[in-house]
């Protein structure tokens, strides 16, 4: 039980500091408006680390569906575990989003666009077009999971120093890579929160554009088990 707790509360945590920063950065009468992308990029690493360093030796710190598969298809991870888990991603994720939406609600009633409102939640493509949205969510991915994999080439790394290279990991892919689809190289990430925003009663919210759903489910999901299947092949 305490693996699926873990990756409940972890990803509740990435989600509340993640999209938090996003909600403090862009919302009207938010006292950090303007911020900028920088800011945000940085703390979505650190919302990724933080709880990776609390959860990491109870579920693995995953927080990701995509991630969970492909360590599976990998052989690393149980299936039999992989249901509870992404439940508990999703779970995690929706209720993180709806922490933001409570903490947050009078900046979303100040503000009047209801792009930014999802893009609190949500990422989204800088252009549409789907084949390259998906093939720039599987290369985000791809280098994030090939890249934790790759710790394991780092000798003499400390315990607990792979977390702090994991949110390095996440700025980089980021600041090169973020700007094409908001980087979310994670379903629950993504899927989680925009249910938040169907569901809650969000001023002037809009559409939550559930024709994008496919970009971060494929891409990810593809991605995460390229990764592993090419660690793997590579006689290290």
């Amino acid at each position: 039980m305490l693996p699926y707790i873990a990756e409940f509360l972890g990803t509740m945590m990435l989600i509340l500091l993640g999209d938090g920063v996003v909600a403090n950065v862009t919302l009207n009468k938010s006292g950090m408006k303007g911020a900028g992308s920088i800011q945000i990029t940085f703390a979505w690493g650190l919302a990724v680390m933080i709880p990776a360093f609390i959860f990491g030796a109870a579920s693995g710190a995953s927080f990701n569906p995509a991630l969970t598969i492909a360590l599976a298809v990998e052989g690393s991870f149980a299936w039999g575990m992989v249901p509870g888990y992404i439940i508990a991603q999703f779970a995690g994720a929706f209720v993180g989003a709806c922490l933001v939406y409570i903490l947050f609600k009078d900046q979303f009633d100040a503000t009047e666009s209801a792009g930014t409102k999802l893009g609190v939640f949500s990422t989204g493509p800088s252009v549409p077009n789907m084949p390259l949205n998906i093939l720039s969510e599987a290369i985000g991915t791809f280098v994030l999971v090939f890249a934790i994999k790759g710790l394991a080439q780092v000798d003499g790394l400390a315990a607990g120093v792979d977390k702090f290279l994991v949110n390095a990991i996440i700025v980089s892919i980021g600041m090169s890579l973020g700007g094409l689809t908001g980087y979310a190289i994670n379903p629950a990430r993504d899927l989680g929160p925009r249910l938040a925003h169907a569901i809650l009663p969000i001023k002037g919210k809009g559409d939550s554009n559930w024709g994008y759903a496919p970009v971060v489910i494929v891409g990810p999901i593809i991605g995460a088990i390229v990764a592993v299947l090419l660690y793997g092949a590579i006689p290290w």
